[in-house]
């Protein structure tokens, strides 16, 4: 090359590159929160978070250069949730991935003026907490996953009656002060008597000494079971659940993957984690300038059932071929 071109073309790079630069510089970011009803440490927890930042990579979404995604963890606790929902919106984002009702509930009133749109995830009944006018026309700054339906309580009893035949009495543990607790225990012991089973419930709120006692008073009594509905306490306190179910030898069904993964005997539920995935989807949507107002809320469409084998050993019970095949997952 001469050197008069070659002076041309190391100008016309000097002149460019800058401006390439500039151009990269001032791509804007988009500020993505995140309340995630988990401790930091939580396996599931992280799982999801995961499965969500994963689904918008591949929508464009990256850290790295067009995204800050901001996490605080709430822990199903009730004033970890209103800091870190407040928190969250102080940063102003431009839309929240929310997990959980108490997580919903603390971003709501962390802000009044419904500014910040919200997508969520594992809300039971979001048109009785007040989240959405209706599910297919939310109509506000929420919109999202639930997590089922209110008569899906009756499935876990059948369930439970199916893996162990001899069960004729259940309790359930619920939250009293949650009403979709107390709607799917309504469902359970509707059907409850079709199938010759005794139902009673045991609340969820008492300390962990009170839960135990309960327990213990109610496995005096033989062929019992125990079913356990999704709320904070059985969450956060899932290793206690677990081992009182294999100290009274009660088979117990639980709402979710991750409990008979940590050794429970059986759950039927939606894959919250997969909700997670589909999340990022309404996210991608709003920042691209949907409204959440005109996203319907979806229902899972699939529950997987996920059985512990170990778990069942322990307990004495031969998992019968109908229940295994209807299974998605087996633990060995």
């Amino acid at each position: 090359m001469r050197r008069r071109d070659f002076i041309k073309a190391v100008a016309g790079s000097a002149i460019a590159w800058p401006v390439a630069a500039r151009a990269q510089q001032v791509e804007p970011k988009r500020r993505i929160a995140v309340l995630m009803n988990r401790v930091a440490d939580d396996p599931e927890g992280q799982t999801r978070i995961v499965a969500f930042r994963e689904a918008l990579q591949k929508l464009g979404w990256s850290d790295r250069r067009n995204a800050q995604i901001d996490i605080r963890w709430g822990a199903d606790d009730e004033e970890r949730e209103r800091k870190g929902a407040a928190e969250l919106v102080t940063l102003r984002p431009d839309v929240v991935f929310a997990s959980g009702t108490l997580s919903v509930a603390a971003l709501r009133r962390a802000d009044p003026d419904r500014t910040v749109p919200i997508v969520f995830v594992g809300v039971t009944d979001p048109v009785g907490a007040g989240f959405v006018g209706s599910l297919s026309r939310p109509g506000g700054n929420v919109t999202g996953f639930m997590i089922y339906e209110y008569s899906f309580g009756g499935k876990r009893l059948e369930l439970l009656q199916q893996i162990a035949p001899n069960v004729t009495h259940v309790a359930v543990l619920r939250n009293v002060d949650n009403p979709a607790g107390n709607a799917e225990f309504a469902a359970i012991q509707a059907l409850s008597q079709s199938l010759g089973v005794e139902v009673t419930p045991i609340d969820s709120l008492g300390n962990a000494a009170q839960i135990e006692r309960a327990i213990a008073t109610f496995a005096a009594s033989p062929s019992g079971g125990l079913i356990l509905l999704p709320n904070a306490v059985a969450s956060v306190q899932r290793d206690m659940f677990i081992a009182l179910a294999a100290e009274h030898k009660l088979p117990a069904v639980y709402p979710f993957r991750y409990l008979v993964a940590a050794g429970g005997l059986i759950s039927i539920g939606p894959d919250v984690v997969e909700q997670c995935r589909l999340a990022a989807s309404y996210v991608d949507g709003i920042l691209k300038g949907e409204k959440p107002a005109y996203l319907p809320v979806q229902a899972p469409t699939k529950y997987e059932v996920v059985i512990n084998l170990k778990a069942a050993k322990g307990l004495g019970l031969s998992v019968p071929p109908a229940v295994l095949a209807r299974a998605d997952e087996v633990i060995e």
